[in-house]
């Protein structure tokens, strides 16, 4: 990601440099970071499907939540169903971006109780509060890898936390 903002700067260096410069017109500041959603500060929309890109393989190789977990709904998901994995991937990458504040608005294949609810998507999974953890870390890995900085990183764990509840909903005893 740090490449990639690298070269959005030198891009817009260049364009500016080109652009004729009127002495009359005011020029704007940008927005100090703070006042940006999650969404801009996270690079927008290419910047996500990247890191969801890297996390969702990566969750497909976790030996714990993965085609190797001793979760059989999980196990099964990730060994017949990958025929799906770009779908979801594309599904991950609208969630982020609403999430984080961006244009792009998330519809669930199988709705949950609220708008960006999960419940209903992962009921069958019978995901465990433990392998929700191992997602947690999965994603937290994946945006170590692609230089996420800190505080990015904590608001999107962050929100990827509150669903905790809803994710394991299928785990839980009737």
């Amino acid at each position: 990601m740090k490449t990639f903002l690298s070269a959005l700067m030198l891009a817009l260096a260049v364009l500016l440099m080109q652009s004729p410069v009127v002495a009359d017109q005011a020029t704007p500041t940008p927005a100090p970071a703070a006042k940006k959603s999650l969404y801009d500060r996270l690079g927008g929309v290419f910047a996500i499907a990247a890191v969801v890109d890297h996390f969702s393989d990566a969750v497909v190789r976790n030996p714990m939540v993965g085609k190797d977990s001793k979760n059989p709904a999980l196990r099964e998901w990730h060994t017949k169903n990958l025929d799906r994995l770009p779908g979801l991937k594309f599904m991950r990458t609208l969630w982020v971006c609403e999430v984080s504040g961006g244009p792009f608005k998330f519809s669930a294949t199988k709705p949950g109780q609220k708008h960006l609810g999960l419940e209903a998507a992962h009921k069958d999974l019978k995901i465990s509060p433990a392998e929700f953890d191992e997602v947690a870390a999965e994603l937290g890995r994946s945006l170590d890898h692609l230089k996420v900085p800190t505080r990015e990183k904590k608001e999107v764990l962050d929100a990827f936390a509150a669903h905790k509840d809803e994710v394991t909903a299928g785990h839980r005893k009737p």
